[in-house]
């Protein structure tokens, strides 16, 4: 009786993200990238680093996990725990800064060695101090919370954003402080549905994803 000839067993994790970006991959796993903030956003952009190849990864976040980020954030059902504790245990090789992201950190910290910084925090003085400082080589993520629909996110100049108040004090004082360089930004065209600190995963992740897309995207086409 014929038989089925079953297609051979791959031993590779990588095998059809080298068969997608073929003579490109070397790039992707010779990348040296660093994520500020592993929430709703960062979580899932590192976990699509991760999983694509990207060999040098530091993820730098000061925060536990609480309950409440169980709806939105990857690693979440460890209550309690140090967020870059839990992600080193996950995605092993990982570096970890355990620090608070401030002003003074973004300014004193050398951004030199990365080829990509990007910032998955929610912070507007010290988000507006890295945009300042190193927006030739970031990509920066605006809200993501009070929103339900992901179609509505998009990757512009943040001069042209709306719908965003987030965004909007970013984009404030970045004229107050005199900036005036072209810089494009992650985010949702969608008007926020509530006052208060709702979220939903599919337009969180999808943010964080994005994140990690433009990130690719960005490698493949440089000449590293």
């Amino acid at each position: 009786m014929d038989t089925i000839p079953h297609e051979p067993l791959i031993n590779n994790r990588y095998d059809r993200c080298e068969k997608l970006f073929g003579s490109d991959y070397e790039k992707l796993q010779n990348a040296k990238i660093i994520i500020l903030g592993v929430g709703g956003v960062g979580s899932f952009a590192l976990d699509a680093l991760f999983r694509t190849g990207i060999k040098d990864i530091t993820i730098v976040d000061f925060d536990t996990f609480d309950i409440t980020n169980q709806n939105r954030q990857i690693g979440s059902e460890f209550v309690g725990e140090k967020k870059v504790d839990v992600f080193k245990r996950l995605y092993p090789n990982v570096n970890t800064i355990d620090i608070k992201i401030t002003k003074k950190w973004i300014e004193n910290f050398d951004f030199s060695p990365y080829d990509l910084i990007l910032d998955a925090f929610d912070d507007i003085i010290p988000k507006v101090a890295l945009i300042q400082k190193e927006y030739k080589k970031l990509i920066c993520s605006g809200g993501s919370a009070k929103r339900i629909n992901p179609m509505k996110i998009e990757y512009i100049s943040i001069w042209k954003t709306y719908n965003d108040p987030f965004v909007r004090k970013i984009r404030d004082t970045l004229k107050k402080n005199g900036f005036k360089r072209e810089f494009k930004i992650i985010f949702s065209s969608e008007e926020p549905l509530c006052k208060e600190l709702g979220s939903f995963v599919g337009v969180t992740g999808s943010f964080g994803l994005t994140m990690a897309s433009l990130a690719i995207q960005k490698i493949v086409d440089s000449r590293w």
